[in-house]
């Protein structure tokens, strides 16, 4: 049923309070206290150009500031940064791995670091964190650990998330409804989306968005129910808990409250939350340098924590850059995955609006600066108390094709939660067995 990661509220509280009265204002480092604004690179120096592999377009302008920034203090090292969509990025990164043709440092991800790590794909990196006393403490342990395979560590922890929900305050005002709040539970949010849904203008009340971590992934945790045992030997998808979890999302299209999932491939929930035709909508707290910045709805965006069913839950995961185990340039590669993790990169990375940073003290940047806004980012804090960590295994990407092709029937409307279930628990155990 995952780990719970109570105790990262209390770092993110705790440790914000300490380093920050302990470094200063004006002090950027890596947590071990080594500024990060002298040059250690010269002229003298042969140009070395190395590349950045990420999936989010609406990060890449705050990945290259925080570039632009690194290269100033190293003369010498270029940093390009490139952008694959999520849909094309991992097809890329097996097809580079294969050929040879990796970028230097790149995302990784829960699902995926164990079978990266035990294809010696990834370069360790913990005797260079222990030669530049690169404090790992200063981050989210729960990140730590996910990225650490076999007692060996592969990535700099760069930000993390949680979900929420989403709302248009302008729906709600011409309603006269109002906002949700965290009182709510899931039956609340279906009597409310029924009063915003307006056909008529093609509005409705809540997308029934087909997404693991921003959707279902959190509402089977509400319902009692788990995705893979604690041990990951054995898929939770066929108990009546994590069925009822699944349910409610295609209910709320059988009851007319969210489009239908044709409607939702033909334009996307996000289009819809962004051109004021959804009221609400479940997502992660990494759609908030899109929702914030979006010229139509930047104005009139609410959030808050997600409804509950039975009780709290939901899950939390973060992203990590990791350096290519084939890099020509290991040395050049790891100053800038140090510099990612640096207080200077995640204050840029906090100060820009891309979310939560991994560096703790940096937190609380964001969360001062966006609340002033009158953005809520306090919600994605708040449920980290009885967050879980996101489900993984080796071959998570297999179980979750799996997930995939048979809940695609549930929300079409062709076969039932529990039959779906059923079948997922089926195939996921046969995977499962083979680890």
């Amino acid at each position: 049923m995952g780990i719970k990661r109570n105790l990262l509220v209390f770092l993110v509280i705790c440790v914000s309070i300490a380093l920050i009265a302990g470094c200063g204002a004006g002090q950027k480092g890596t947590g071990s206290g080594t500024p990060e604004n002298a040059s250690e690179g010269t002229s003298k120096e042969p140009p070395i150009t190395i590349s950045y592999g990420l999936w989010d377009k609406s990060l890449q302008p705050i990945y290259r500031k925080i570039a632009d920034e690194f290269e100033k203090a190293h003369s010498n090292i270029t940093v390009n940064v490139d952008v694959s969509p999520w849909n094309e990025y991992w097809t890329k990164l097996e097809a580079a791995a294969t050929g040879g043709t990796l970028p230097d440092v790149f995302w990784m991800n829960g699902p995926n670091i164990v079978r990266y790590a035990e294809a010696n794909i990834l370069m360790p990196i913990d005797d260079r964190l222990a030669k530049d006393n690169v404090d790992l403490t200063n981050y989210p342990q729960s990140l730590v650990k996910l990225y650490t395979v076999e007692e060996k560590n592969y990535t700099m922890p760069l930000f993390w998330d949680t979900s929420a929900l989403w709302y248009n305050k302008e729906i709600f005002d011409n309603a006269g409804v109002p906002y949700p709040d965290d009182t709510w539970d899931f039956e609340k949010l279906k009597e409310v989306a029924a009063q915003l849904t307006d056909k008529s203008k093609d509005i409705y009340g809540i997308a029934a968005k087909m997404h693991n971590q921003g959707g279902y992934y959190n509402t089977i945790l509400q319902a009692g129910g788990f995705i893979i045992s604690e041990d990951r030997k054995t898929s939770g998808f066929d108990k009546p808990e994590t069925i009822e979890g699944i349910k409610v999302w295609p209910d709320l299209i059988n009851e007319g409250l969210s489009p239908t999932f044709q409607q939702m491939l033909d334009t996307s929930q996000t289009s819809l939350f962004e051109s004021g035709k959804l009221a609400m909508i479940y997502d992660g707290s990494w759609m908030y340098p899109q929702y914030s910045k979006n010229d139509y709805l930047k104005d009139k965006l609410g959030i808050t924590v997600m409804p509950k069913l039975k009780q709290r839950g939901g899950v939390l995961h973060g992203v990590g850059a990791a350096i290519s185990a084939k890099t020509k340039n290991p040395d050049a590669a790891w100053k800038f995955l140090k510099f990612l993790g640096s207080q200077e990169a995640n204050d840029i990375f906090a100060q820009e609006q891309g979310g939560l940073p991994a560096y703790l003290p940096s937190v609380d940047v964001f969360v001062e600066q966006e609340t002033e806004k009158g953005y809520n980012v306090k919600a994605f804090l708040e449920q980290v108390e009885y967050a879980t960590m996101y489900p993984c295994s080796k071959y998570t990407s297999k179980w979750q094709e799996q997930e995939t092709k048979y809940l695609k029937r549930v929300w079409a409307g062709e076969m039932s939660a529990e039959e779906a279930c059923k079948k997922i628990a089926e195939e996921m155990n046969r995977i499962l067995a083979t680890e």
